[in-house]
């Protein structure tokens, strides 16, 4: 059930991305621009999360599911089951929307479907790099993309630290989704998820687009796989050597120097107990108006 729920959280993400870029690209951004896209994903993402995330703790990314398994959130064993559904659940949210989208995508380049050209469609489905931009800079930026994403993720629900509400997890996660993909897609797409590629990837290779996809840009498919698998090793290890090593030990015995302070008498005075300093005070007034009426 659990390998079920993670394959709908993705076709849930895909689609609604997937859709939303379809709609911006065949309509030529009459319909939508750049904004829509990363914000169709980020909305796919956080119902996906809502929708799915008492089965299974909406794995989405199997970069995110190999930080949890380092750090002792989730078994290693259910690593590349989970990845493997991840990869399945972005095929076919991708096939829904291609489906959703295939009349428009037709007409967008009279029926041809290509990887590269003014009108190439391909794009729609996966991240591909800029022309100005060299394989390390790639390689470089997905790195840099996902390891951010797991500084930003892995604090939310740590009890040590200064948690999220639970019900929020999703809104938090996908705002930290948009920034990135506001300030770090650019260069090739902010993908920073091999299964949010890969999946589409192997989508658009069996729909006619055919062998291009793996091909163009001098082999690229390969920097959306591993490079994020990196980012999230090197964020993982960030998080843990300067942020949860350091955070309090939640068996550890409460401060009570506070306490102490206010406990302490001034030297050479003996404390007297509340009560028995107000009784005392009493008596002595009841003893003066007694004198007072005798």
């Amino acid at each position: 059930s659990q390998l079920v729920d993670v394959i709908c959280l993705h076709v849930v993400r895909s689609m609604f991305g997937c859709a939303a870029s379809a709609q911006v690209k065949t309509s030529r951004e009459t319909k939508g621009e750049f904004l829509s896209v990363a914000m169709a994903f980020c909305v796919g993402l956080m119902s996906a999360m809502y929708l799915c995330g008492g089965v299974s703790g909406a794995h989405l990314n199997p970069a995110v599911s190999l930080s949890f398994c380092i750090i002792g959130r989730l078994s290693w064993k259910k690593l590349l089951p989970y990845s493997i559904s991840q990869v399945l659940g972005a095929y076919l949210g991708s096939a829904v929307a291609f489906l959703l989208y295939y009349d428009a995508i037709m007409d967008y380049n009279q029926g041809k479907l290509t990887v590269t050209g003014p009108n190439e469609t391909a794009s729609i489905f996966v991240t591909y790099p800029s022309e100005y931009l060299s394989l390390q800079g790639s390689f470089l930026d997905q790195v840099i993309g996902t390891a951010t994403l797991l500084l930003c993720i892995l604090p939310l629900d740590e009890k040590r630290n200064n948690p999220a509400p639970a019900g929020l997890l999703p809104v938090i996660v996908a705002a930290v989704v948009l920034g990135i993909s506001l300030s770090m897609s650019s260069n090739c797409g902010a993908a920073i998820n091999p299964a949010r590629d890969f999946g589409p990837r192997l989508f658009t290779l069996t729909a006619g687009w055919g062998t291009e996809v793996f091909t163009c840009y001098n082999y690229w498919f390969w920097v959306p796989l591993v490079a994020p698998t990196l980012g999230a090793i090197v964020g993982t290890c960030i998080y843990l050597v300067f942020i949860q090593w350091h955070l309090p030990d939640p068996e550890a015995e409460p401060d009570t120097r506070i306490t102490d302070i206010l406990e302490t008498k001034p030297c050479g005075m003996k404390p007297v107990p509340m009560e028995k300093k107000g009784t005392e005070g009493f008596n002595r007034k009841a003893s003066k108006e007694k004198e007072e009426r005798l």
